[in-house]
């Protein structure tokens, strides 16, 4: 009989979070004798755990997954539990970190809460019992919540970023965490306001990895791409192109570096000449994504993004200028924006496409663990939506931004059933000034 079998809910939407920890547990010395099962679909979840149950002393279904995503996930769950009872079904993620009382009454066992490697790996050691293990919240038998604390925050070196023993692959994650804190997005939130590096020799250690097996792509997975190598808000073009030729090295002649595109993009003030050179010498994307989010200043220093509306516009210009293709990400129905401010941003969007940008377009989303996640969902008048449409029907937008608007519905519902205590609308500057 085996001692652990960990059964990954393995959805091809979200499978970072999983290679990073399979990344972590492959090194791991341990004396729990455990098993790794993929499952692809609820059905096969089901089959796992039934298979498992007999055979093992306890069974754990890992689940991964974004706030979007989390009702829907919430009823496959319960099916499962329903159909294959007997296993423990753990949630982690940004969705559960930000909400582990809301993750554990929609039905999963326990909720995992921050950074999940360390985590798991104490999982591992106590042989699927959470007691006691860091990072967690569960309920007891009494129906209390119990909160077992913080998980240790290591360098993020200290684990792999992907998993050669079970050959799961992924872009290389360079940057943990976001000086920014920009009030719509989780990640300073979840993993704190300030940024760690992967050191350049570990990320090269990647990619020599990715190049002995026939791997040809490096991406970066980075909240910021120029502040690679930074404490504070000033780009180090030196620590970038210090990581950018080790990784051409790396990946050979026959290999292709790609930075500052998906899943990463560069914030409209590190867009320079100087940075834009060094992508164009060692990288092969011909497109840059670019941060922009609001044609309103005041909107935009709301957000807490900490640039302009003007450097978004030269960053456009200088792209363009230098041969890129130019993606602009924009979030419209921001809380407290006006019409005018609505109109800016629209009108924004028209300049920058004229100027031969595509622009991704996001319907404002009060996702958890946010700052603005009590804030109201996103809303796009019916003007807006005509003229957004008929950027749309040119080629100069696209997104799913309609189905955001859905999404961003049902997080205000949940947020409403779970309010937190001492927050109001006044703290989080929702109003348009009068």
């Amino acid at each position: 009989m085996v001692d652990l079998v960990l059964i990954l809910r393995y959805r091809k939407a979200v499978t970072y979070g999983f290679h990073v920890l399979l990344g972590a547990l492959e090194e791991h010395e341990t004396r729990t004798s455990y098993e790794v099962v993929f499952a692809e679909s609820a059905s096969s979840a089901t089959a796992a755990v039934r298979e498992a149950l007999p055979r093992a002393r306890r069974v754990l279904v890992l689940w991964s997954f974004y706030s979007p995503d989390a009702a829907a996930l919430a009823e496959e769950v319960n099916a499962i539990k329903a159909a294959a009872p007997g296993a423990l079904h753990v949630a982690g993620g940004v969705h559960a970190s930000a909400e582990p009382v809301q993750t554990l009454d929609a039905g999963w066992d326990v909720a995992a809460v921050g950074e999940g490697e360390p985590t798991l790996l104490r999982l591992v050691d106590a042989g699927g019992d959470p007691v006691g293990v860091p990072g967690l919240a569960y309920r007891d038998d009494t129906g209390a919540v119990v909160r077992t604390g913080k998980p240790e925050r290591l360098p993020l070196g200290t684990f792999r970023g992907f998993s050669l023993r079970w050959q799961k692959y992924n872009a290389i994650e360079i940057t943990r965490g976001c000086v920014y804190a920009c009030r719509f997005c989780g990640t300073p939130f979840m993993f704190s306001a300030r940024f760690r590096h992967r050191p350049v020799d570990d990320v090269r250690w990647h990619v020599d990895r990715m190049r002995e097996r026939g791997l040809r792509d490096v991406r970066f997975i980075t909240p910021t791409a120029m502040s690679y190598g930074s404490d504070d808000e000033s780009p180090n073009l030196a620590a970038v192109e210090e990581l950018l030729a080790s990784c051409k090295e790396g990946i050979g002649p026959d290999g292709r570096v790609f930075f500052g595109s998906f899943p990463s993009e560069i914030r409209p003030e590190h867009v320079s000449v100087e940075a834009l050179h060094l992508v164009r010498k060692y990288c092969h994307n011909d497109n840059i994504i670019v941060g922009a989010q609001s044609g309103s200043q005041r909107v935009l220093d709301a957000a807490k993004r900490g640039h302009g509306v003007e450097e978004i516009r030269r960053a456009v210009r200088l792209g363009v200028a230098e041969g890129f293709r130019i993606n602009v990400d924009m979030i419209f129905g921001m809380p407290g924006e006006s019409a005018e401010e609505a109109a800016a941003s629209l009108g924004l969007a028209r300049e920058l496409a004229d100027l031969g940008a595509r622009i991704h377009a996001h319907t404002f989303m009060p996702l958890p663990g946010t700052p603005w996640r009590d804030a109201p969902p996103g809303d796009v008048d019916p003007d807006m939506i005509t003229e957004v449409d008929r950027l749309s029907q040119r080629g100069a937008l696209y997104g799913h931004w309609q189905k955001q608007r859905d999404h961003a519905a049902r997080l205000a519902d949940a947020a409403k059933a779970y309010p937190r205590p001492g927050r109001s609308r006044t703290l989080l500057r929702l109003d348009p000034p009068t």
